[in-house]
């Protein structure tokens, strides 16, 4: 059993490190100490102040630049892991965005250019890893991203966010069933609310994190270790009879009505 957790020797790239407390991140710690080598990705020079300790304190062999609106990044970041590792045998994709004003505001007000962006962003720009991906996983791979239970059901003040994970999620099993010859498994993960940099953007945060501790059967938030450890679970060979899920880590949040 603990020879089929292992992750060592496998390589992947990991999207989305805002700080320590990002599920990104959760999910990095989580991948490393299984002994998986890690690519890690930072948003602009700015934000390379506080990602490089943090790829320190993880290890990681790569720390790339990565804008997932541009094409020429993207091509760059994929480009070079090929020549320094040759292969890739996971990818984790922790972004998402929408303007601001339009995830504070209704659906029914959302811009074309505003919920395009935000599509682009975080839904289309797993497409296009996965793209990039497909020729590395020579020997198969895996491929995560992260949605949230706002895609099934409304959630009040995800507004815009909820259709674009709905996307997302529709996505995730077209591309299992695309590359699952190659066999290169897809998944995305919904995790429910905690305190992350990203979730703080949404209005009345607070309240919905502790209207899921009321509800939810466990009475407890998942944290971003949670996540991690699901993510190692179904990259290592103990998860590779499935692909194409969605899979809660939201201490049962989701089954309450």
């Amino acid at each position: 059993m603990s020879n089929k957790l292992s992750l060592e020797g496998r390589k992947g790239l990991v999207v989305g490190i805002a700080n320590d407390k990002s599920i990104a991140y959760g999910c990095a710690q989580a991948l490393k100490e299984l002994g998986a080598d890690l690519c890690v990705t930072y948003m602009n020079e700015k934000s390379l102040q506080y990602m490089g300790p943090l790829a320190d304190r993880l290890g990681a062999e790569l720390i790339l630049p990565l804008d997932v609106s541009s094409e020429a990044e993207m091509d760059e970041l994929f480009q070079t892991i090929e020549r320094t590792w040759g292969k890739l045998d996971f990818v984790v994709h922790s972004v998402a965005w929408s303007p601001l004003e339009e995830l504070h505001g209704r659906l029914t007000d959302s811009t074309s250019e505003g919920f395009c962006k935000a599509m682009d962003i975080s839904c289309h720009s797993f497409i296009r890893m996965a793209k990039r991906a497909e020729g590395l996983m020579k020997d198969g791979g895996t491929l995560v991203t992260m949605s949230y239970y706002g895609s099934e059901k409304v959630v009040d003040h995800y507004n815009m966010m909820g259709p674009i994970k709905a996307a997302l999620e529709s996505s995730t099993r077209y591309l299992a069933a695309e590359l699952g010859d190659k066999n290169i498994r897809v998944h995305s993960i919904s995790p429910g609310p905690m305190p992350t940099r990203a979730a703080s953007g949404i209005d009345h945060f607070d309240q919905l994190m502790e209207q899921s501790i009321a509800r939810s059967p466990l009475h407890k938030l998942a944290t971003p270790e949670d996540v991690g450890n699901l993510v190692a679970f179904l990259i290592s060979d103990l998860g590779q009879r499935m692909t194409g899920n969605l899979v809660y880590v939201d201490a049962g949040d989701n089954i309450m009505s």
